[in-house]
């Protein structure tokens, strides 16, 4: 039986306040580091792109003409020519047949100096090479979300986030002097582990650090924006450095002008404490009451009042794992309902920017929408999130996606315009849905296995982003097809989501027990379980008042 007189961490740091002087330097400092994140899982859209090109004129012919007139007369398309009969100066000229580009293509400069494309020839039989890289990114990112929980839960928040700070910062700076395709390749496979673990390490340090009313503002308003103001900066450098090397180059600095910070943000006190190192724990916590500028208890983390926050009986010198998300009733039903979620929000969120992408038009101005889109969307999601319980917030914007989706198959074929304002609508929803996520796993997991937990939920939707590309090929037979199953899997995302239990304005779970119950009937819980944890959860009844059936 738990004592009435154990405190948890929120309770012990209270006189801190929420925004004092030390909480307003964690959200900028740590919401500073997403911008590089922001841009670099995005940045293959210039290093990547392929420019209009040709095959090369063959070395007997000598024909002078604008590019146009060089294309139509050079070949019937970009992978092929005809073939000369003698030299321009004779009658014969072209023949109808064809050859391959054995003299290689020439690209167009009009829009880019230089891209890996241009670089290594990745047309015609190679082109697979250019999605094949993209989707390495994408490998490293997998790897990442996966590894990036059990280092930092073992060696430290700050210690993981400032080693793949460094990691995705280096391997840009490299890569840009990449001597090889298949170099460049492996260095696109360590940049995005090192963006994935960077940017699910801050949200992480960030959250342990701050309250309640902070940690919402930081995870969803300023982490989310500076994310999107990332995404929204690459365009603009993009278009004044046109050659892929230098962009890469560019995308390094911020990340390596970031590193000394390493003197100024401190380690989360609530690891610390998990792991018995009390004293350092409570040198954070006096350094942030200094910046503050508010008085300090003589003893901050006494040994009858913080027993949630150090080595429990049950848990005492535990290493947890992966197995531990699954081993409890509570844990097994949240992390089952996060993998299905998030993955399934993740396809959708992708497929549709993948579809998005295809829209003609000025190519960085198209980013720069799509950019301004995500971060007015974060914006709102930010405002509303603590106006709703958890829950019903995820369940409405998956619902608004879904049924936006689905009317795109009533809309005749002729009326586009109308097809794109409901893709649009369809975006806005799922891709708040998606921001959400982060914050609403956050407080679901307890702090022995929230990167571990974070991570593995993470994985699955990038594993869901990996289908959107097959499931958008079916276009191909059927124009609603991709439209109708996005549709569908939101619905289903968004009945699954009900069973969560609400976090708004309650404290994170520190140990394994403290995981909340599903909820049955969408409000309520089991009265047994709750009645084992009503000392973590709270009375069932109080939640059912604030969520009635």
């Amino acid at each position: 039986m738990s004592d009435p007189k154990v405190k948890d961490f929120d309770e012990l740091t209270s006189f801190l306040g929420d925004y004092g002087l030390f909480q307003i330097l964690i959200i900028v400092q740590l919401s500073l580091a997403a911008i590089p994140s922001g841009y670099m899982g995005v940045i293959v859209v210039f290093v990547s792109d392929t420019p209009e090109y040709h095959c090369k004129e063959s070395i007997d012919s000598s024909r002078n003409g604008t590019d146009v007139e060089q294309r139509s007369w050079i070949g019937p398309d970009s992978c092929s020519r005809y073939k000369v009969n003698g030299s321009w100066t004779q009658t014969a000229g072209l023949s109808n047949d064809t050859d391959q580009c054995v003299d290689g293509w020439v690209f167009s400069t009009e829009i880019y100096s230089s891209t890996v494309v241009s670089e290594w020839d990745l047309v015609c039989e190679h082109a697979w090479k250019v999605p094949f890289s993209t989707s390495l990114f994408f490998v490293g990112v997998l790897i990442g979300s996966l590894i990036s929980g059990p280092f930092s839960d073992r060696f430290g928040r700050k210690p993981v986030f400032f080693f793949t700070m460094v990691l995705q910062s280096v391997t840009a700076l490299i890569q840009a002097a990449s001597v090889s395709w298949v170099m460049f390749c492996v260095l696109n496979c360590l940049k995005g582990l090192g963006q994935v673990s960077n940017y699910g390490t801050s949200l992480i340090l960030g959250s342990e650090m701050l309250g309640p009313s902070a940690r919402i503002k930081f995870s969803l308003l300023a982490q989310g924006v500076c994310y999107g103001i990332g995404y929204a900066l690459l365009p603009l450098f993009a278009y004044f450095i046109r050659g892929w090397r230098m962009l890469l180059v560019a995308s390094a600095i911020p990340g390596l002008i970031y590193i000394p910070m390493w003197w100024v943000i401190p380690e989360s006190p609530r690891w610390l404490l998990q792991k018995g190192r009390v004293d350092e724990a409570e040198l954070v916590i006096r350094n942030a009451a200094k910046r503050n500028r508010v008085p300090v208890p003589e003893v901050i983390f006494r040994a009858g009042q913080c027993l949630e926050l150090m080595k429990d009986k049950g848990e005492e010198e535990m290493t947890h794992t992966y197995l531990d998300l699954v081993r409890t009733p509570n844990m097994r039903n949240i992390t089952i309902l996060g993998v299905f979620i998030w993955m399934s929000v993740a396809m959708v969120y992708f497929g549709l920017s993948l579809n998005t992408s295809n829209l003609n038009g000025n190519v960085y101005l198209n980013c720069f929408i799509s950019a301004a889109i995500d971060i007015v969307v974060t914006v709102a999601t930010g405002l509303l999130v603590n106006r709703a319980p958890r829950p019903t917030l995820l369940f409405c914007m998956l619902i608004l996606c879904g049924i936006m989706l689905l009317l795109i198959q009533l809309v005749p074929e002729d009326m586009l315009v109308m097809v794109q304002v409901f893709t649009l609508v369809g975006k806005v929803g799922v891709a708040g849905a998606y921001v959400f996520l982060f914050v609403f796993v956050t407080e679901l997991m307890p702090t022995v296995v929230r990167n571990m937990g974070l991570g593995i939920t993470t994985t699955a939707a990038f594993a869901g982003s990996i289908m959107s590309p097959y499931v958008i090929y079916m276009g191909v037979y059927s124009r609603v097809l991709p439209y109708i199953i996005f549709g569908t899997v939101c619905l289903m995302a968004a009945a699954a989501g009900l069973f969560l239990p609400d976090t708004r304005n309650s404290k994170l779970p520190d140990l394994i027990s403290q995981a909340r119950p599903i909820r049955s009937c969408f409000c309520c819980c089991p009265e047994k379980t709750a009645a084992v944890q009503s000392d973590t959860t709270g009375d069932c009844r109080e939640r059912n008042n604030r969520s009635p059936c």
